[in-house]
């Protein structure tokens, strides 16, 4: 009996700036993620625990926008098996040949419903660290709290779309296998958002209504995790330091997440740093649904008001 393909977690996010200048020095010395290379005026970066070659990329550009988001296979031939789906299915698929993206194989692009645009690959680089900046833990990419706020890893992508979000929901569940965990049900007034993961994570995704947006494919947020709350509070330190403004720290109800979001200066990409939440490890599990009336405390727990309402921040 031949396998389904499947996805094994997000990989990365590309996007496209206005001001690379200021996005680099945001990301880089204020977030403090680590610089793999440059390629062709593509910068290729990743937080001091992410093992893969890059987990985002920044490139100059007229206008914000996603160029692309991430996913990596569980199997090299899982690849070529979702290319068959995704067409049977409808989807206009593109190969990417490998080098195109700097440390990454082959691989295929195709866009949601909603128009955001995915890619899923397998082989990618695990580029090493100069001697400098290299931890002396083995299982460890990078130095800790070398620079700037200092996320682990990157952690999930939150989209936001003028469609029915439930569409978007189910096509990921279909096409791509992943998992409903919680949602916003307004009743009459419909699926509000859904959260949705391939991992343990209660989500790798979520996909929330934006019904007056000009574009049905907008970036809400991108995510890098922190180990605990303390350090979320430590950023929220580095960056009055540096003069920019942020909404929390805050818990959410919904994922239980402590957070804070701040927007790159350069770009006007959102970036949520998130810490805590939960894992799912129940085979079983059965989406949690949230109600009018639930949203006070399933938005905001406690804190500053999330950010989480109808404004996507740019294009995707």
């Amino acid at each position: 009996m031949q396998m389904l393909p499947e996805i094994a977690k997000l990989g990365h996010i590309a996007l496209i700036t206005p001001d690379l200048k200021k996005s680099l020095w945001f990301f880089s010395e204020v977030l403090g993620l680590e610089e793999t290379e440059v390629v062709n005026g593509t910068h290729y970066l990743r937080a001091w625990g992410d093992f893969e070659h890059h987990t985002l990329s920044l490139k100059q550009g007229e206008k914000s926008k996603v160029d692309h988001i991430g996913w990596r296979t569980k199997r090299p031939e899982d690849v070529k098996k979702y290319a068959e789906l995704l067409t049977e299915a409808g989807a206009d698929v593109k190969w990417i040949e490998a080098g195109e993206e700097a440390g990454q194989g082959r691989a295929i692009r195709f866009k949601l419903p909603s128009e955001h645009p995915f890619e899923i690959y397998y082989e990618m680089e695990k580029t090493q660290p100069d001697h400098d900046r290299k931890s002396v833990l083995k299982n460890q990419t990078y130095k800790a709290w070398r620079k700037g706020a200092s996320p682990r890893r990157i952690d999930h992508v939150n989209l936001a779309t003028s469609q029915d979000p439930a569409v978007i929901h189910k096509w990921l569940i279909d096409n791509l296998g992943f998992k409903l965990r919680e949602y916003i049900d307004l009743g009459d007034a419909g699926i509000r958002a859904g959260w949705l993961s391939v991992t343990p994570l209660v989500h790798d995704v979520a996909v929330m209504s934006e019904p007056d947006a000009e574009t049905p494919n907008r970036l809400h947020h991108l995510a890098y995790w922190f180990d605990n709350a303390q350090d979320i509070l430590r950023a929220a330190d580095v960056l009055s330091e540096e003069g920019i403004k942020f909404v929390g720290p805050g818990k959410h109800g919904i994922s239980q997440a402590v957070y804070l979001y701040v927007k790159d200066p350069g770009s006007g990409h959102r970036v949520e740093l998130f810490s805590n939440s939960y894992l799912i490890f129940e085979p079983d599990w059965e989406p949690i649904r949230w109600t009018l009336e639930d949203l006070q405390v399933g938005l905001t727990y406690w804190g500053q008001d999330a950010v989480i309402g109808n404004e996507g921040t740019t294009e995707a």
